[in-house]
C-alpha cells in the first residue's frame, strides 16, 4: 500500500529526562462569581488583557521557520506561537480548524476540500491564501527539506489543486484517513519568500524576524554579547481566532535545566519550559510554582522476536502473558523513575480518541504468571534449578537494551523480576544506533527494550508497527503474523467515518492484549512549571512538548475586579494579588 506512514526514526530516548508520573495537573483560571441576584456587593473576576509571561528553555536559538524547526525543539515551541497550520489538534488528537474553517472529505476518501478563514492574516496585514499553503508544500518536498521522511513521501504522491485564493484541494491516489496528521505544518508567507530558493531561505533574515498567522507576532530578540539570549513576542491583534490575554512572551535560552530554575529564582523568568528529574525535587517545594504535566507520545516495551529460532517459546501467548504478569512495573516506575511514567497497557495512547478504555490491564502477580508457565509445561528440571524447560528446550534468552545508565537499571530490573519465575535472561548493551540497525532491522533479535516514540503524530494508526505487511522491510519488529489484528488495521486507515474507525481500533486493542507480541510497560510523562500569578494554564496529554501552549489563549496575569452589575469602574489587579 501507498503511504505506510513509517513514523521514522524509532527513538530511543531517555525516561529520566521528564517530570513526574501524574497524567494531568491543571492549574484553573479565576472563577466569575455571582452577585446573589440582588446587583451588587460580591466581587466579580474576569481575566484582562495585559502582562508579561517570561518561560526559560534549555537549548539554543537556530531559525524560527516551521519548515526548518524539525531539529530543533525550542524552535518549534516559539513557532507554534508564531505560525499556523491548516488544522491543529485537540489534546484527544481530534482534528480542529486553525486556518481552515470548514473541509469536506468525499466519500471514498479520496478528496479532501478546504476553506481557509477569510479573516486569517499575516502579521503584516496581508492575506493568508491557498497559495501560502501550495508554496509551503512545496518547501517541505525539497531535497534539502529536514523534514521527515515520512511526510515527503506522502506529499510526493498528493495532487495539490489551487480552487482559488482561499480554497484548495488535495486529491490522494488511494483512501488514507490518518491524512489529516499531515496537515498542521506551520504555513509559511508566500509573498515573501516565494521567490527564493530553499537554500536561500535558510540563510534568510527571515528567520531572524518571522511574519506568521498565530496568536502572537515576533517582536524582537534579546541579544547579548553578540548572542541570541531570548525572543519577545507580542500578542497579535488582528488574530483570527481568540485573542490571548497574555500581551507579551518572553523565551529566554539557558544550557541546562539547572541553569534554567537558577534563572526562576534570580526573577528573570516565570515559567520553566521542561522541568526535568535533575530539578523536579526543589520545584516541587516551590510555593510560588504550579507544576502541569501531561503524558507523552512515548511507550517504553519490550519487544519479542516471534519468529527467532532461538527462542521458541516467544509464540505462546500464554508465556508473553506470563512475563509480562511477572513484572512489577509499578516498582520499576515508583524507584527507578522517580514517578515519572504511566502504566502501559497497549499500543494507542490513553487519553485519544481511540484508546479503548475497557481494555483488560495486566498487573503484577508472580504466582499467577508462574501457574502460567507450570500450564504451558515450564518445569524445573531439577530440585534447585534455575531455569525453567519444556520439551528440553531452556526458557532463556538475551534481552538487549540501549547502553545508558537508565535502561540499565530497568533491565537489570527486568532479569531480576523474570529469574523469580524460572527465567534465564542475558543482559546485552548496545548503542542505539547499533540496536536499530544490526538487531532490530535485521530481526535478529530475541527480546529488546526500547522506547517507541510518535511525536507529532496525532493519528494513533498502528499499523507501520503491527501490521503483516510491515513484518519485511517495515518496523514490525515483533514478527507478528497475525491476520485478525492486520485486517482491523487495514480498514482503519481508509475509513472515514470516526466511530467506525473507534470500532475498529477497539477490536484492534482487544485483539493485541490477548496476543501481546510485545509486552506494554510505560507511558513517560513531559511536566514544566508556571508561576502561581499566571492562571487558565491546563494541560492534557500531548503529542510534542509544543503541545503545553495548546491553552494559551486561556491564560492570563491580570484581571478586572469589579463588586457587581451596579458597581463603580472595572479595577485592574495582578491575579496574585489577594
Amino acid at each position: 500500500m501507498m503511504m505506510k506512514k513509517l513514523r521514522w526514526p524509532l527513538l530511543i530516548v531517555l525516561l529520566a529526562a521528564v517530570a513526574i508520573g501524574v497524567l494531568l495537573i491543571g492549574q484553573q483560571p479565576a472563577v466569575l462569581q455571582p452577585d446573589g441576584g440582588d446587583g451588587g456587593g460580591v466581587p466579580v473576576v474576569q481575566p484582562a488583557t495585559g502582562g508579561v509571561y517570561a518561560e526559560g528553555l534549555v537549548g539554543a536559538f537556530s531559525r524560527l521557520n516551521p519548515v526548518l524547526d524539525y531539529v530543533n525543539a525550542v524552535d518549534r515551541d516559539i513557532d507554534r506561537l508564531l505560525f499556523s497550520g491548516l488544522v491543529r489538534f485537540d489534546d484527544r488528537g481530534l482534528p480542529v480548524g486553525d486556518l481552515a474553517d470548514s473541509w469536506g472529505i468525499s466519500r471514498d476518501g479520496l478528496i479532501y476540500n478546504f476553506s481557509i478563514r477569510q479573516n486569517a492574516v499575516w502579521h503584516d496585514g496581508q492575506p493568508v491564501t491557498s497559495d501560502d499553503v501550495i508554496f509551503t508544500i512545496g518547501l517541505l518536498l525539497d531535497e534539502q527539506s529536514p523534514a521527515p521522511a515520512d511526510l515527503k513521501e506522502l506529499w510526493s504522491q498528493v495532487e495539490v489543486v489551487r480552487l482559488d485564493d482561499k480554497t484548495l484541494q488535495f486529491r490522494l491516489p488511494e483512501a488514507y484517513t490518518p491524512f489529516l496528521d499531515y496537515l498542521s505544518f506551520g504555513v509559511l508567507p508566500a509573498h515573501l519568500l516565494g521567490d527564493r530558493t530553499f537554500d536561500e531561505i535558510v540563510a534568510d533574515p527571515f528567520n531572524l524576524a518571522p511574519v506568521g498567522s498565530g496568536p502572537y507576532r515576533f517582536d524582537h530578540l534579546i541579544v547579548e554579547d553578540g548572542q541570541v539570549k531570548g525572543v519577545v513576542l507580542a500578542v497579535f491583534t488582528s488574530y483570527y481566532g481568540k485573542k490571548p490575554f497574555v500581551e507579551q512572551i518572553a523565551f529566554r535560552y539557558y544550557p541546562d535545566s539547572l541553569a534554567a530554575y537558577a534563572a526562576y529564582q534570580e526573577g528573570d523568568i516565570t515559567g520553566l519550559g521542561e522541568v526535568t528529574s535533575d530539578i523536579l525535587s526543589p520545584v516541587l517545594e516551590e510555593d510560588k510554582l504550579n507544576l502541569y504535566t501531561g503524558r507523552l507520545p512515548e511507550m517504553t516495551m519490550i519487544v519479542l522476536n516471534l519468529d527467532n529460532p532461538q527462542a521458541p517459546f516467544f509464540q505462546d501467548a500464554s508465556v508473553r502473558r506470563a512475563l509480562l504478569m511477572g513484572l512489577n512495573r509499578q516498582w520499576m516506575v515508583d524507584r527507578l523513575l522517580g514517578g515519572q511514567a504511566i502504566l502501559a497497557d497497549g499500543p494507542i495512547f490513553p487519553g485519544t480518541w481511540a484508546y479503548y478504555d475497557g481494555i483488560e490491564r495486566i498487573g503484577y502477580d508472580a504466582d499467577q504468571a508462574l501457574a502460567l508457565l507450570k500450564a504451558a509445561g515450564y518445569t524445573l528440571t531439577t530440585e534447585g534449578g534455575d531455569i525453567r524447560v519444556k520439551d528440553g528446550i531452556p526458557l532463556d534468552f538475551e534481552l538487549l537494551f540501549p547502553d545508558d545508565e537508565s535502561h540499565a537499571a530497568l533491565a537489570e530490573a527486568i532479569q531480576r523480576d523474570w529469574s523469580l519465575l524460572g527465567v534465564g535472561v542475558t543482559l546485552k548493551a548496545v548503542p542505539y544506533d547499533e540496536l536499530v540497525s544490526d538487531y532490530l532491522n535485521g530481526r535478529v533479535h530475541q527480546a529488546a527494550l526500547i522506547d517507541l516514540n510518535l511525536s507529532q503524530s496525532h493519528d494513533p494508526d498502528p499499523y507501520p508497527f503491527w501490521h503483516q505487511a510491515q513484518m519485511t522491510g517495515g518496523q514490525n519488529y515483533s514478527m507478528w503474523n497475525d491476520r485478525q489484528a492486520s485486517e482491523y488495521l487495514e480498514q482503519a486507515r481508509v475509513t472515514v467515518d470516526l466511530a467506525e474507525r473507534v470500532r475498529l481500533y477497539r477490536n484492534f486493542q482487544v485483539r493485541f492484549i490477548q496476543e501481546l507480541p510485545a509486552l506494554p510497560l510505560f507511558y513517560p510523562v513531559y511536566s514544566y512549571a508556571v508561576s502561581v500569578d499566571v492562571q487558565g494554564v491546563t494541560m492534557g496529554p500531548l503529542f510534542e512538548p509544543s503541545d503545553r501552549f495548546d491553552t494559551i489563549s486561556g491564560w492570563f496575569l491580570l484581571a478586572k475586579r469589579t463588586a457587581g452589575p451596579t458597581a463603580a469602574p472595572e479595577i485592574i489587579i495582578p491575579t496574585g494579588t489577594p
